[in-house]
């Protein structure tokens, strides 16, 4: 499985990577929301993990380009915010 991982904290970015890769996963890393967006459009991933706050684009604003373009890639969502309320926010932008 391929995954695509947008997150800019290059710590929580290097966790995640390495253990997806870990356990077998082929995984790709952007810095910002428009890295991801373009390589979310220019390979075909398995699923993707996305931070909300990135620099460049925000993670929401990249899972609803990524709905419009028809790109039904499975997203989860990692963030530090943990309201109801975000989480909301999340799925009503395509987030699974």
């Amino acid at each position: 499985m391929r995954v695509l991982v947008v997150e800019d904290d290059s710590k929580i970015a290097s966790f995640v990577v390495n253990g997806l890769k870990q356990n077998g996963f082929v995984a790709d890393l952007a810095a910002d929301g428009e890295n991801g967006l373009a390589l979310a459009q220019a390979v075909t991933y398995d699923a993707a993990v996305l931070d909300i706050m990135l620099p460049k684009l925000d993670g929401l604003s990249l899972l609803r380009q990524l709905r419009q373009n028809k790109i039904l890639t499975p997203v989860l969502i990692l963030s530090a915010k943990a309201s109801v309320d975000d989480r909301v926010k999340g799925l009503q932008a395509g987030g699974d």
